[in-house]
């Protein structure tokens, strides 16, 4: 596989002496679609910062298609188109102005039926005769995605790409995703939702308190992260759980009133059912139940033994 994107022990430490990003190595190969996840404040969109030539690296360098971030700028960051997570427009401009301006910032020559393909792709061309302050949150959005597309990039970053995004945008993202993937285009998001990157992504790296503490396929990381909670709202309450139910480790919450179960999902044997007949054995009622797959944040603080720094 052809490595695309480099990155190696990139540092970012603020004048306040906060520490945003520490020693992180990365290589992302060509056409692959990379999802990095993490809790808010983890470091996410710094590291994207940077590599998009949006905040200085304290350490480290970044190479994008065999040009050095550092001594060759304008030759990598030409080859990368970023969609931030916050919606930044010309409020005055149109689509079409807005979008062809984008193209030319990059030193591409006009080319209109390009940019005609691109915003009926995103359902942007009925709009294109549009200013940007009359649209929608979602459209706005397109908008910034048709902006980072509008010079043919070989890298597309995402931060946060659903946030606040409407159902049909997500699905409209989706299939833009992958028809960039199916041309060669590298994709790289980032996210706290497990379920976008079990959507879309080959391999998934996690990062924490600026730290990149793991990377793995995807696959792979879906199963380490199948935990999911049973919680038993009781009937009546308790003052301990029972010593008949000690098999299944189970905490008491809610004062009492709640029995708490947390179990393998993947499993093949995830013991809640033997857990519920027994229930019913000893006479312990419940009146609902509920499970709640672990979050991100979660599982984070189970890798590292502490959440992730605010950045």
């Amino acid at each position: 596989m052809t490595v695309v994107l480099q990155i190696s022990g990139l540092g970012k430490t603020y004048k306040s002496g906060h520490k945003a990003l520490s020693d992180v190595d990365l290589s992302i190969n060509k056409g692959e679609i990379f999802a990095l996840l993490g809790p808010n404040g983890a470091g996410k969109t710094t590291m994207i910062s940077i590599v998009c030539g949006i905040v200085t690296a304290s350490a480290g360098t970044v190479t994008v298609g065999g040009h050095d971030h550092a001594q060759g700028y304008r030759a990598a960051r030409s080859m990368i188109g970023l969609v931030p997570q916050e919606l930044h427009t010309d409020a005055f401009e149109t689509v079409l102005a807005t979008v062809s301006f984008s193209r030319g910032l990059f030193g591409k020559p006009k080319n209109p039926a390009f940019i005609e393909q691109l915003l009926k792709d995103l359902s942007l061309w009925d709009k294109r005769d549009s200013k940007i302050m009359e649209l929608s949150g979602g459209m706005k959005r397109r908008v910034m995605i048709a902006k980072a597309l509008s010079h043919e990039p070989e890298i597309l970053f995402l931060d946060e790409p659903t946030a606040g995004v409407d159902v049909e945008l997500r699905r409209d993202m989706w299939n833009m995703v992958r028809s960039l993937r199916e041309r060669g285009v590298t994709i790289i998001l980032t996210t706290h939702y497990i379920e976008e990157a079990e959507e879309m992504a080959d391999r998934v790296g996690v990062i924490t308190g600026g730290r990149l503490i793991l990377v793995e396929q995807k696959d792979e990381l879906i199963k380490k992260l199948g935990r999911k909670t049973l919680t038993l709202n009781l009937a009546e309450q308790l003052e301990a759980v029972p010593a008949e139910l000690a098999d299944w480790k189970l905490e008491l919450a809610g004062d009492g009133h709640e029995l708490v179960y947390e179990f393998d999902s993947q499993a093949e044997a995830t013991g809640v059912p033997s857990l519920l007949r027994r229930m019913t054995d000893i006479g312990v009622a419940f009146k609902d139940l509920h499970t709640r797959q672990s979050s991100l944040e979660d599982i984070f603080v189970g890798l590292v033994h502490g959440g992730g720094d605010e950045e």
